[in-house]
């Protein structure tokens, strides 16, 4: 029997050692206490952007005008009177009315990896175990449509699946546009001849695992079918870019950004679950603002037009998109004239899938230094995400070890973005 998401459920034996006071290793208190607590989704998809390195967050989403940690930006209106954003994001501007931007998310974790970690898990990192990220518990919740793997990661490795199984870990894209030699046959290999090859593989590999019942076999396994049947399924060519207008891929941008944008929009409309684009390049603890107007360069474009365009044809209704990083960085301008890290207040970017757009949820001060209105920690921005998908985020799962872990933790949704 092959892993999938779902794999880990309760046994037999661990439900006799949960005793009569739990079904399925949750306590019926607390089942009672979540009853009713599903609800209808509003999106099917994601579409989730890393920016790693740590986004200034004034510089962006949320700048100072006339304060002295303003910066070289200037504000410009968006197409919501009363929004202002950065000069860098003149495209997205005019589509804020589809979007909306958190200001006040309370970070607590100042180092890249651990940041980085909680932005995409919802945990803090412990020793003892690995959480899965974000990409993975949507995956894990909602059932894969097509022959596409559910979750596809571009341009950089996603967090893994740990505990929740072989079938949410993401499929990588290492540049969009460019084919995966290891989908088609080695050159020389007709399709017939790979064809049989693939077949005796099968039997040796059946045969094998029913003698040693190994799970890391079942997952090799799952991992062999899923790549195969990739191979062979016409949905393979949303992967490829070469078709594409070319007035198409100059409205994104023709960059690996811009390109996986495209393909992230490609992708949905095949019925991808959860697409991850990844960039980094942010750490600007030294001319930040050449590093910022050139990331305008690359991102506004790419950005906005994705909005657009998923807006004119309905898809943004059942699409959340998300922009992210593992927190902002500092008011004030430092020596080398950069920003450093700063975890205490920064800002998220989000539209379609259910959310309101044209509205900013929560406030910094007046330095875009800490949280003034509507804190929101970061287990809620995960919530949110879960919320629109229709997956209740307090949920339990089993590890391999029978432990419980609930999906998020501990966030609440922000229910401001959904009304």
């Amino acid at each position: 029997m092959s892993l999938s998401c779902r794999d880990y459920k309760v046994s037999r034996r661990s439900m006799l050692k949960t005793g009569a006071g739990s079904i399925l290793g949750l306590q019926i208190g607390h089942l009672l206490a979540h009853a009713g607590s599903s609800h209808a989704a509003k999106a099917e998809h994601v579409i989730f952007f890393w920016n790693g390195g740590g986004m200034t967050h004034i510089d962006t989403w949320d700048p100072k005008p006339g304060r002295p940690t303003a910066g070289d930006f200037t504000p410009i209106d968006t197409s919501v009177p009363g929004i202002q954003i950065s000069e860098i994001f003149p495209t997205v501007a005019a589509q804020m009315q589809h979007c909306a931007l958190i200001r006040s998310i309370a970070g607590t974790q100042g180092a890249h990896g651990q940041a980085t970690y909680n932005l995409q898990t919802s945990y803090t990192s412990a020793g003892n175990i690995t959480h899965p990220g974000i990409g993975s518990v949507v995956v894990h919740e909602r059932d894969q449509r097509g022959d596409l793997p559910a979750y596809i990661s571009i341009s950089g490795r996603a967090r893994r699946a740990s505990y929740l199984g072989q079938r949410c870990e993401a499929y990588y894209v290492p540049a969009p546009g460019e084919q995966d030699p290891y989908l088609s046959f080695p050159e020389g290999i007709a399709k017939v001849r790979g064809d049989k090859r693939l077949d005796v593989l099968a039997k040796y590999n059946t045969n094998f695992s029913a003698k040693k019942r190994d799970p890391k076999l079942a997952a090799t396994q799952t991992s062999i079918s899923d790549a195969v049947r990739l191979m062979r399924s016409p949905a393979l060519k949303a992967f490829e870019l070469d078709t594409v207008p070319t007035t198409d891929i100059n409205r994104y941008g023709d960059t690996t950004f811009g390109r996986g944008a495209l393909l992230a929009k490609r992708l949905v409309e095949q019925g991808v679950r959860f697409v991850q684009v990844n960039r980094g390049g942010f750490d600007t603890h030294s001319n930040n603002f050449p590093a910022m107007t050139a990331h305008g360069e690359v991102m506004d474009p790419a950005l906005g037009s994705l909005i657009e365009d998923l807006a004119k044809t309905g898809m943004l209704e059942k699409t959340m998109v998300v922009m992210l990083s593992e927190f902002g960085r500092t008011p004030r301008v430092n020596d080398n004239a950069g920003r450093d890290h700063w975890p205490n207040v920064f800002s998220c970017f989000m539209a379609g899938g259910g959310i309101k757009g044209g509205q900013v949820i929560g406030t910094s001060d007046k330095d875009g230094a800490e949280p003034d209105q509507r804190p929101v920690p970061v287990a809620s921005l995960h919530a949110s995400i879960c919320h629109s998908l229709g997956i209740d985020h307090n949920k339990q799962v089993l590890t391999p070890l029978q432990r419980p872990m609930k999906l998020v933790d501990n966030g609440e949704v922000v229910k401001e973005l959904f009304s």
